[in-house]
């Protein structure tokens, strides 16, 4: 078996890169429906720029935003969007294992810890390929979500009413395109499908912002039904 030489290990690396840049090219530019979205609900540009800035959780920030505009209690809505978050910690569980970075470094990668970065690090076969992997992912992703903030919340102060230009669908669309890739399982599908029939037959009769958090009961509830079958399945083998 030949041992890696240097040229082999640098392509490597090159191959790491250029798939960490598609990813973070692609989801960033996403930023440009999140600054519309929010600067065009009320907030202003600099609340846009910092829930970007400091944040920087897409899926989160579009329901925080969305809660707001539709006329929920802040804490409400705010609760939602901190739930919707909750799967960063659970993922930086694992990447703490994989990437084991130096203590003085972690506190800031732990920002960087969100859905795109993870699916990139987890894909590669080695520890190396994992760092660089989750910091060009990071970086490039942080970067553009960030600049495409900006200049989409510049761009809704230009145009003014952005329901009148069909952009508050924006929010929900671009969610949506972000969630669809995940949702790999029968079980994932299950819980995505009964979170969207609760919240929409909730949203009516409940306060902006309480359905997203009524409907995070979908994925222990489809849970719960799982874990009957396969019990029921096993005692039927005995």
């Amino acid at each position: 078996m030949g041992v890696p030489t240097a040229q082999g290990a640098g392509k490597a690396d090159s191959a790491v890169v250029r798939d960490a840049l598609g990813v973070g090219l692609a989801v960033g530019l996403s930023g440009f429906a999140f600054g519309v979205t929010s600067v065009g609900n009320g907030l202003s540009l600099l609340q846009t720029c910092a829930l970007s800035l400091l944040v920087f959780t897409g899926a989160s920030q579009f329901a925080l935003v969305g809660a707001l505009a539709g006329g929920g209690n802040p804490v409400t809505a705010a609760a939602g969007a901190f739930f919707l978050g909750v799967r960063n910690a659970f993922y930086g569980l694992r990447l703490s294992q994989l990437l084991q970075l130096p203590r003085a470094v972690r506190p800031f990668a732990a920002h960087w810890v969100i859905d795109e970065t993870t699916a990139v690090t987890l894909a590669q076969p080695t520890r190396r390929a994992r760092r660089i992997g989750f910091t060009v992912t990071g970086l490039t992703l942080y970067v553009l979500w960030n600049l495409t903030t900006l200049l989409g919340g510049l761009g809704a102060e230009a145009i003014g009413d952005t329901d009148a230009w069909g952009l508050d669908a924006a929010a929900p669309a671009t969610f949506l395109a972000l969630l669809a890739p995940m949702l790999r399982t029968a079980t994932e599908r299950a819980v995505a499908l009964l979170a969207i029939v609760l919240g929409l037959v909730l949203l009516p009769v409940l306060p902006a912002g309480v359905p997203v958090l009524v409907a995070a009961l979908a994925a222990p509830l489809v849970l719960f039904v799982e874990g009957r079958k396969i019990r029921a399945r096993e005692r039927n083998d005995r």
